[in-house]
């Protein structure tokens, strides 16, 4: 799948700079050094333009940085900038995305440490801030932006220059989209690492960047036990199957960004769904036929054909670089040892009719109705999704069986990512659509007879913000395991400043609920994520705020007696500091549980809602995953809520139960330590 316009192709090389040196968390301190001739100690001059103008700012060279680019402008299309002061630099005020320029600071004394805000668009190579000796020229250090307005903090260690004489300088060669970076509160020494209220900022940036032994553990945001690329992107996960014992994710992959561009399927394997290893790239697309060609592997799904993994995906080409070719088609490739693939074969060459909107992400599957090979393909026309059905005897011929089912307008123009699979006597389907401007992972329970599905509930699997592109597959004990990927098309990364960014779900298993809705769980496996001592409670009761530990990435497992509740709001403080925190909230008099992001730090402010039924012995039990960058809840009665969040502080690790006016009675709550889910290569 794809609905987004790629970048310029930029290794992720360029990321590293000549003399990198990682931040640990004991810091050299600033000591006394007599500051050179001409510079001052304290940092940069106007630090934070809060001057209202350049003072201590030079241009010097370019437009992209006149006066106007100072600004006290607060929010932007998608948010506000989360500056600080009055005035901040915004790179595209002054001229745009088409100006390019270079902005000098005044000289100063190189401290142990500098932070400072960055935002705008991403290019190591064009776009940066780089902290330059003045005694020869040489940038020492350089960071690009995060392709998001809002601001990310950057920590740099540069106390192997501690004195000397340097400066920073705004970069923009980039024109074009993105083409602009903004910039915001300079600190130095103990300042750049701790906040006005005393908490410590993450390191992101600088120590985050590739190395030889691809180190998962030193960015503070990357997820340890959800899978995610080294470098460059991922979004849909892509033939999730069990083969020969192991189980197998591929993932959409642009290997050459943390942005969306000429897709890959990367490729992991485990033995339990839960850890993986990384293996080689499966799919890639041809060489670029000029260098803005987008064409690449988009999604598609995998079976086992007698022993042969075989995967059907859609081949997208760019027609802009590729004239009168079709832009969409579905090919087949295969492999004996479930590491090499043969060359793609496209299987089917033309959309049907009716597929105006997309004709992408073939999912394979055995129909127990008449033994064939089907295949659902995602489509749309006239404004309203639709799934295209297809059948063979061999994975090769296919022949055009009709629309499985079409939308009636109202759930989008486009439904992405099909999946149409039996459980407990009924069939499934899902599907992704984006609505309004939000993207959903909707389900329908029916029945299906050969040639079409009809619906008999609608809903949305989880109820967060970030679980799009679902796909499913029944395991060799007979579950149907389920994986997404945990983010969605209006995504906000703040990890791109590490070069990376996009995550995969937790493998959860499906069942039908009581009442026939589409529920969830976490697969049983990730018990084994468990590492070190619990925390656990019985019988506990909380008025006002109560602590149950503390956790970068850990199990919160909580059962909440409902009866003795008198609180009508309980609410579980994740990830929480005395500046901010995903906030579960529980309203006993509506069964609304919501996740509020709205002070959980960098990326997208929203609350997410979904309905929940307590047990019938009056308890509701909410099973928690927290990771350094995902929060993931699964309910008693099988609801989910997920959502990525980027705490700024280190200190930003908490877990609190709160009740408002009354009390929260807990049966039980435990605070399990996770582990990673990284396999050796």
């Amino acid at each position: 799948m794809s609905r987004w316009k790629a970048p310029r192709t930029i290794s992720v090389a360029a990321l590293l700079v000549a003399a990198s040196v990682p931040i640990s968390a004991n810091v050299t301190a600033d000591v006394a050094h007599a500051a050179p001739p001409g510079t001052r100690a304290g940092g940069p001059v106007n630090p934070g333009f809060d001057t209202g103008d350049l003072t201590g700012w030079t241009v010097t060279e370019g437009t992209a940085f006149g006066p106007a680019a100072v600004t006290t402008t607060d929010t932007y299309w998608g948010g506000p900038f989360h500056h600080r002061g009055s005035h901040h630099l915004w790179g595209f005020a002054a001229a745009g995305d088409d100006a390019t320029g270079t902005l000098t600071s005044s000289t100063f004394a190189a401290p142990s440490r500098i932070s400072f805000l960055v935002g705008g668009g991403w290019d190591p190579e064009r776009l940066y801030v780089a902290l330059v000796r003045d005694s020869d020229g040489r940038t020492l250090l350089k960071q690009t932006g995060p392709e998001d307005e809002a601001y990310v903090r950057i920590l740099w260690d540069t106390s192997a220059w501690l004195g000397q004489a340097v400066h920073l300088e705004v970069v923009d060669r980039k024109t074009g989209g993105w083409g602009h970076l903004n910039l915001d509160d300079v600190r130095t020494g103990d300042a750049a690492v701790r906040d006005d209220n005393g908490l410590t900022f993450r390191t992101l940036g600088q120590a985050n960047q590739p190395t030889a032994t691809r180190d998962f553990t030193a960015d503070p945001l990357r997820p340890q036990f959800h899978y995610t690329p080294y470098q460059g992107w991922i979004n849909d996960p892509n033939g999730v199957v069990q083969w020969r014992g192991r189980h197998h994710l591929f993932s959409q992959y642009h290997p050459d960004s943390p942005l969306w561009g000429p897709m890959h399927w990367a490729h992991a394997e485990g033995p339990d769904a839960v850890h993986w290893r990384e293996l080689p790239v499966a799919l890639a697309p041809p060489p670029r036929a000029t260098p803005t060609d987008i064409s690449g592997i988009f999604s598609g799904s995998a079976v086992d054909d007698g022993g042969t993994l075989t995967v059907a995906y859609t081949k997208f080409t760019d027609t802009a670089a590729h004239p009168g070719a079709t832009p969409e088609t579905v090919a087949v490739a295969t492999s004996t040892d479930g590491v090499a693939f043969t060359p793609g074969t496209e299987v089917i060459t033309q959309a049907p009719p009716g597929s105006s909107a997309g004709f992408r992400d073939p999912k394979v599957f055995r129909d127990p109705l008449d033994g064939r090979w089907k295949m659902v393909v995602g489509s749309g026309d006239g404004g309203r999704g639709k799934v295209q059905l297809y059948a063979s005897d061999d994975l090769r011929s296919w022949t055009y069986s009709g629309v499985l089912t079409e939308g009636d307008g109202t759930t989008g123009a486009m439904w992405e990512c099909p999946d149409l699979f039996p459980l407990d006597g009924k069939w499934v389907l899902l599907y992704s659509t984006n609505e309004g401007g939000r993207s959903l992972q909707r389900y329908a329970v029916g029945a299906y007879d050969g040639g079409r599905f009809t619906a008999e509930r609608h809903g949305v699997l989880d109820g967060g913000g970030d679980v799009y592109a679902a796909q499913s597959y029944r395991d060799d004990a007979g579950r149907r395991l389920m994986t997404a990927w945990m983010s969605d098309w209006n995504v906000k990364e703040p990890t791109r400043v590490g070069g990376w960014a996009g995550a995969q779900s937790l493998h959860r298993e499906l069942f039908l609920s009581p009442d026939g809705r589409l529920g969830q769980r976490p697969v049983a496996a990730a018990d084994s994520l468990a590492q070190g001592r619990p925390v656990t409670v019985t019988g506990k009761t909380v008025k006002g705020g109560w602590r149950l530990g503390r956790g970068d990435a850990a199990r919160v497992k909580a059962v909440l007696d409902l009866g003795g509740t008198t609180a009508d709001t309980v609410t579980l403080r994740l990830k929480a500091s005395a500046a901010e925190a995903t906030v579960l909230r529980y309203e006993k008099s509506t069964g609304t549980l919501a996740l509020d992001t709205t002070g959980a730090g960098y990326g997208t402010r929203a609350t997410y809602t979904t309905h929940v039924r307590p047990g019938a012995d009056g308890t509701l039990a909410l099973d928690v995953f927290v990771d350094r960058s995902s929060v993931e809840v699964f309910t008693s009665d099988g609801a989910a809520l997920t959502a990525r969040v980027y705490p700024r502080y280190r200190e930003s690790d908490a877990v609190e139960f709160t009740a408002e006016g009354g009390r929260l009675l807990l049966r039980s709550a435990s605070l399990t330590p996770l582990g990673s889910a990284v396999l050796p290569d």
